[in-house]
Order: C-alpha cells, then sequence, then structure tokens
C-alpha cells in the first residue's frame, strides 16, 4: 500500500503544461504517478512520451482511447479526419513509442493509505470512451459501475476534461480533469491521493506556453490549436452540452 500518489490525466501532448505539473512539490516528492489516458493526441508527443518515460518506474500508465487510437491509425491506418492533430501524432511517435502504447493496459489499481482500493481508468472501468458526467442520472451511474469489484472504495478517471467528485452507489469517483485541454478553467488540474483526495491545479504562463508550442511543433495547425486549449476557450457549459447526449440523457 502507497501513501502518496499523484494522478496526471489527458495530457494531450502539451510539454509545457506537463513540466508546470511537474515541477510541483508534492508532484515530485510523490511515491507513484497515474496517467490516466490520453497523454499523447497533441502538438508534442513525442517530448511528453520522453519526458514521462524520464520518470522512471514511479510511473502507472494507463491508456486513454485517444492513446489507443494512434496504435490503430499506425498498425492499422486508421483515418480520424476530425482530429488532424491524432492522426498528424501518430506519425510522429517512434516504433518504440508505439510498441509501448500497444502494451499499456486500460485500467490499474492501488492499494492507498486513507483510501483502500482505487481503481483508475480513462473514461469509465469498463470503456475507455463511454461519457459520464457530474450530474449524469443515478442510474446511469449504476450501469457503468456495473461489476466493479466490492472492493474498491474509489474510481479515478479522466476522458471529459473537466475535474469533478461524486459519491454514487457506494463508490466515489473522482475526476483528474486535463492537463493538456481543460474545459472551463485555464491551468493544469491534476489529484493528489492519501490518505485524502485533493484536487489541485497549476497556473503557468500561457502566453509563453501558446508561443512555445507554436515554435516548436511540426504540427501545421499548433499555433491555433494551442491557443484554443492552452486559453481553454471551450466553456464547461459547452463542453457539458457536447457530451450530455453521451451519456444517454
Amino acid at each position: 500500500m502507497v501513501s502518496n500518489v499523484v494522478v496526471l490525466s489527458d495530457i494531450h501532448g502539451v510539454l509545457p503544461a506537463l513540466e508546470a505539473v511537474l515541477a510541483e512539490p508534492d508532484v515530485r516528492s510523490a511515491e507513484r504517478i497515474v496517467l490516466t489516458g490520453d497523454i499523447l493526441s497533441g502538438p508534442q508527443p513525442v517530448e511528453v512520451f520522453d519526458t514521462l518515460l524520464g520518470l522512471g518506474e514511479r510511473v502507472v500508465w494507463v491508456r486513454g482511447n485517444a492513446d489507443r487510437e494512434l496504435v490503430e491509425i499506425r498498425r492499422d491506418g486508421k483515418a480520424i479526419p476530425e482530429i488532424p492533430v491524432s492522426e498528424w501524432a501518430a506519425g510522429q511517435l517512434r516504433e518504440e513509442h508505439v510498441g509501448l502504447l500497444e502494451g499499456m493496459a486500460s485500467t490499474a489499481r492501488l492499494g492507498i493509505e486513507g483510501l483502500g482500493e482505487v481503481l483508475f481508468c480513462h473514461a469509465t472501468p469498463r470503456d475507455d470512451e463511454e461519457v459520464v458526467l457530474v450530474d449524469s442520472r443515478p442510474a446511469r451511474w449504476e450501469e457503468v459501475l456495473a461489476g466493479l469489484d466490492p472492493a474498491v472504495t474509489t474510481v479515478v478517471c479522466g476522458h471529459t476534461h473537466m475535474p469533478f467528485s461524486r459519491l454514487t452507489h457506494g463508490v466515489t469517483v473522482v475526476n483528474a480533469g486535463s492537463i493538456g485541454m481543460p474545459y472551463g478553467r485555464r491551468g493544469a488540474p491534476w489529484l493528489r491521493l492519501g490518505p485524502g483526495i485533493e484536487m489541485r491545479h497549476t497556473e503557468y504562463d500561457y502566453e509563453v506556453a501558446v508561443a512555445r508550442i507554436a515554435a516548436e511543433s511540426t504540427f501545421p495547425d499548433a499555433a491555433a490549436w494551442a491557443d484554443e486549449y492552452v486559453y481553454s476557450r471551450n466553456s464547461e457549459r459547452d463542453a457539458l452540452a457536447a457530451f450530455g447526449p453521451r451519456d444517454g440523457r
């Protein structure tokens, strides 16, 4: 059982945001750094992957739907024309990166002091892209948590890019938000676990970050992409409206 865990989710290949979070004292001292998916699909995938690999065995990797899709693009020639940054990012990865993504699990589990058994996933414990939101109906939560080991007290996820904490059906569900593509608020949200649950938020220099991404990434639309997501141009209301139909409402 560990006592000091941090969770970073939905980095989406944004190196300046990742670097800002990794510089936090509580992140530097963490026993484990859990990544809950969608790590690379963005303008700096190789730089982000290599930075995280450099952290060694402290990192617990969980693959998200966007990471899975990068493998499918490379291995199967899958096309995702509506997400051009994903097709571009897949082409940037080294073969060793693709192999590592292929081998990543879709969930992870840790015993954490003060919390007990914690399950980490990207979207839900059973699926890497289905949607649940802070205001999803109880019946929807019952559906997506069906089959969960009764020993699990807490589920930590990402995917929808909006942090929240909710108790439902005897399980605490915590969404870590998105470091690289936050909705509703600028900055990089993350979690610290043990003995309780702390929702944390890191500010950094957004203007410098956008300029860096525009200068350093070879993605053709890097400047516009960075402006939209680093500055969090999408409100939480926009995101809830877009995601709402996907949670069955």
